[in-house]
């Protein structure tokens, strides 16, 4: 009965081991805070002992504690050390749950390899690794970046562990919509090359039955006009007129589609020259419309010759065709000073080349819808043409990595400014 403790030893014993509690519990927290630098512990074999952390300033281990990665500190023999509280919550543990555990302990089986390996030679060079570390439902996947830390007691390994779960999670995504993408766009070019060929041929085929409709009615206007009442040569007028333009349309149909199929062969082109036979070709034009065409000096740059070529046939002929009933067209050719690549290794030099005319003119809200295909802001009856001249225009600069904007007063005139690159790019999409 001697060997009974009595009620009031055990009270003492219980305060005196919830002081001990309270005192190791604040004993850690200051150092985890970094309120002390070091410690005196008192060994029953070695005596009094002074324990310092170089790295354990006040400023050092309040940045662990917040950061958002997980923060490890190893010995040579992979054991534990320190860790901040991230660490301990991407594990669902408590830090005296891992503190003292070997890190390995903590790293997926099939990872381990890789791990060892990275911890050898971490202790000569930093290392990066991604590894997967295990908790009680699932394993983590980590970037463990490690790195040699200099303490009082030798040499230790700090290891910062960042959780990639959401980047594996965003890759997965990217992952799967770039695969949606890719079938997508083979999905959109199958589709894109049976719509060019559907407009090619059907572009084509309307040619033959078109070229007998005028044969035939112009041969019953020329033979038998005279015998024809009035009405019906206004309504056979009519039908070659609409033939003329279906002709017209089913010819620009055909040089469209032919644009995205056709190869990129890019050579040096005269804009001068190109010019010069543009205006040749239309010189009984311009001396029935009594048009002044002013050409000032323009460069050589890349190109494919034929489309820059049926790019200033389109505008030139836009110009003369919607001019004024009061006034003779007037068109100048000129460009502007070239942009220097000043913004950045991404910026390409430009020449700006602008075709500026007297003519009708257009409203503003105009200025993006012109380019659309079958697009037409007059009465075809007053202006022919298919609406397509200046779709074929736009995606023909596109196609030279250019770009080509409009703006316009009504009754003043529209004025063309087509950028293109001095230089085509080497690798052509």
């Amino acid at each position: 009965m001697g060997d009974l403790k009595t009620y009031e030893q055990l009270l003492r014993e219980n305060a005196e081991l919830s002081r001990r509690l309270e005192e190791a519990t604040d004993t850690i927290d200051a150092i985890r805070t970094g309120q002390v630098d070091a410690l005196v512990v008192n060994d029953a074999k070695a005596g009094h002992q002074l324990y310092t952390l170089k790295t354990a300033d006040h400023s050092y281990r309040l940045f662990i504690e917040k950061m958002n990665e997980g923060a490890v500190t190893l010995n040579e023999d992979g054991i534990i050390l320190y860790a901040n509280s991230r660490f301990a919550s991407m594990l669902d543990a408590t830090l005296s749950d891992i503190v003292g555990k070997v890190f390995e302990s903590f790293v997926s089986d099939d990872c381990q390899p890789e791990f060892k390996d990275a911890f050898g030679m971490a202790w000569n060079k930093d290392m990066q690794i991604e590894v997967k570390i295990c908790r009680d439902s699932d394993a983590v996947p980590c970037q463990l970046s490690l790195a040699v830390l200099q303490l009082d007691e030798g040499l230790s390994l700090s290891v910062i562990v960042t959780n990639l779960t959401f980047q594996k999670r965003i890759q997965g995504l990217l992952k799967e919509n770039n695969e949606r993408l890719t079938i997508a766009n083979g999905e959109l070019e199958a589709s894109n090359h049976d719509l060019q060929q559907f407009a090619s041929i059907a572009s084509h085929d309307l040619q033959e039955p078109l070229r007998k409709i005028l044969i035939f009615s112009n041969m019953i206007r020329d033979r038998h006009a005279k015998e024809l009442p009035p009405e019906s040569r206004k309504y056979l007028d009519k039908i070659i007129s609409s033939s003329q333009r279906m002709r017209s349309m089913a010819s620009d149909i055909l040089n469209y589609s032919s644009l995205s199929t056709s190869p990129h062969a890019f050579d040096e082109v005269n804009l001068e020259a190109i010019i010069a036979e543009i205006l040749d070709d239309y010189e009984l034009l311009l001396q029935e419309r009594n048009a002044e065409v002013l050409v000032e000096r323009l460069p050589v740059l890349e190109g494919n010759r034929a489309q820059i070529k049926q790019v200033f046939q389109n505008l030139i002929s836009n110009s003369i065709k919607f001019s004024r009933h009061d006034q003779p067209p007037v068109i100048r050719i000129f460009c502007t000073p070239t942009n220097a690549p000043s913004d950045g290794p991404d910026e390409v030099a430009l020449y700006h080349i602008v075709v500026a005319d007297n003519g009708i003119g257009f409203e503003k809200q105009y200025h993006e819808r012109i380019f659309s295909l079958f697009e037409r802001l007059n009465n075809k009856d007053q202006y022919e043409g298919s609406g397509i001249g200046l779709s074929i225009t736009r995606k023909i600069i596109e196609r030279h990595h250019g770009r080509i904007s409009a703006e316009s007063t009504p009754g003043k005139g529209s004025r063309f400014t087509i950028s293109l690159p001095v230089k085509q790019p080497m690798a052509v999409a």
